[in-house]
């Protein structure tokens, strides 16, 4: 079996450019089996404090490079995050506790995230604006141009600690700003790991600042200093609430997680859609914001989309993340799979049949289907971030789209019907950021625009459109 080496690895801040040691030391442990696996230097209040002065002599740095110059930064460093891809993906597989193989994808995904991220620094443009379209425009000329904004403050959850980093920092470097990124406290690691690779990438020093902790200390830290001018947050409804109320007049971004749902037509492809159902809903043991957690399923087809999902479910191969043939593993920690096993206990108490699973060893939680279940059980109307999913068996599709609208999220949703009239029908009706055809909700390009309605969130990933969310437009007129 694998294992995780006995001597634990050390990780300073990067602060300037520089590794910076304050003794403040966390423990980060692999969540499978709580064997520790490094010690981390925790950001004080003077480090952050130097790491925003950084930040600012940064992001001048960075605001005077040339799109082209920017978009080499960010290539070299989609070389460097391919020259180690392996030791990230074990990196990350230690500290999430997601097997190997899905750790490997989350450093290829990080790499396209880069290489979108380079682009959008080359096309960054603003337009020609019409003045003479109004009788006072005459003779006169105008264009728009976007500039950097300055220090972006990242926070990212602990689900794709590399990914969701490089979706923030990509595009911030794209724009010509700088960035303090605060990790999630348990898996610092990865970005800890990027730091001095952004340098060796060419970044001016203070372009990029690690200062992990935790967030009521040095997340607040972050969101309340008026020198960072926009705070772009991955994570939890309550928390981003608190970043929205507590931000002023400046530029925030929230992706605040799902509730996701699935609408399957009997027209659609099971042989297609039911492994999707699977790596959608159980991938990370469901510790993913677009995880499959609701399964709409017309009556017609019920009965025999449950039996293959069972089928394949039950075949997932549970163990140590490190281990090649392992396909689920553990949760964040024990808090996490014990909170998720009651509300299991809750569905099953409430007269909710377990179809499969349902069984937490330490971390752990056994793929979970549940059938039968009231939409006003936690497992259905709330974000499990674990492995379970609900089904649920309508007659009309109207009825099933009404249940997923009623919720108070809104990042994707899922329709499977080879029907394109429904499917845009369907598309039209869902209010949803993200209206997923044929396939999971899961489903996501890192190219693409990413991002929600109602409590899912503000604003849009990807790094061409977070751009937008991270420059000002500024007029230009003159009269001719």
């Amino acid at each position: 079996m694998a294992t995780v080496a006995t001597e634990k690895m050390e990780f300073p801040l990067w602060v300037g450019g520089k590794a910076v040691k304050t003794g403040k030391l966390r423990t980060i442990n692999l969540p499978y089996d709580g064997a520790a696996v490094a010690e981390v230097h925790e950001a004080d209040e003077a480090t952050f404090g130097r790491a925003v002065e950084s930040a600012q002599e940064g992001s001048r740095a960075m605001a005077a490079l040339t799109l082209y110059e920017r978009a080499s930064l960010l290539e070299k460093l989609r070389a460097l995050l391919v020259r180690d891809a392996e030791p990230f993906a074990r990196l990350i597989a230690m500290e999430t506790g997601k097997p190997i193989r899905e750790a490997r994808t989350e450093v290829e995904r990080g790499q396209l995230t880069l290489t979108a991220s380079a682009d959008a620094a080359r096309s960054l443009h603003g337009e020609v604006v019409p003045m003479e379209a109004a009788p006072s425009g005459k003779g006169r000329w105008a264009i728009t141009v976007r500039e950097p904004i300055g220090i972006v403050g990242a926070i990212t959850p602990f689900n794709f600690p590399l990914n969701l980093a490089l979706h923030k920092l990509g595009p911030a470097l794209a724009a010509g700003n700088s960035v303090i990124h605060k990790p999630s406290e348990n898996t610092p690691l990865s970005a800890l790991r990027l730091a001095p690779l952004v340098q060796e990438a060419g970044a001016p020093p203070g372009a990029y600042n690690v200062v992990p902790g935790d967030g009521e200390t040095v997340g607040n830290w972050l969101v309340m200093d008026r020198r960072i001018a926009m705070v772009t947050f991955t994570g939890s409804v309550p928390v981003g609430e608190q970043i929205r109320a507590k931000a002023g007049m400046r530029r925030i971004a929230l992706e605040m997680g799902n509730n996701s749902s699935l609408i399957v037509e009997p027209d659609a492809d099971l042989e297609a859609i039911v492994p999707r159902c699977v790596t959608g809903a159980f991938s990370h043991s469901g510790q993913v914001c677009i995880s499959v957690q609701n399964v709409f399923l017309h009556e017609r087809i019920a009965r025999e989309f449950t039996e293959q999902y069972i089928e394949r479910a039950r075949k997932l191969k549970p163990g140590h993340p490190l281990e090649e043939s392992t396909e689920i593993s553990s949760l964040i920690n024990v808090e996490a799979a014990r909170r998720v096993e009651s509300w299991i206990g809750q569905a099953r108490d409430a007269g909710s049949r377990i179809l499969t699973g349902g069984v937490r060893r330490h971390a752990s939680i056994e793929p979970t289907i549940i059938a039968d279940a009231d939409p006003s059980l936690n497992v259905c109307c709330k974000e499990v971030f674990g492995p379970v999913v609900v089904l649920h068996r309508y007659s009309k599709i109207e009825d099933a789209i009404a249940q997923v609208n009623s919720g108070d999220y809104g990042l994707q949703v899922g329709v499977c019907t080879r029907d394109l009239s429904l499917a845009f029908r369907a598309a039209s009706a869902l209010r949803f950021g993200g209206v997923i055809v044929n396939d999971v909700p899961a489903y996501r390009v890192d190219h693409m625009p990413y991002g929600g309605v109602k409590k899912s969130g503000i604003g849009r990933e990807g790094p061409r459109y977070a751009i937008e969310e991270m420059t000002e437009l500024k007029l230009i007129c003159w009269k001719a």
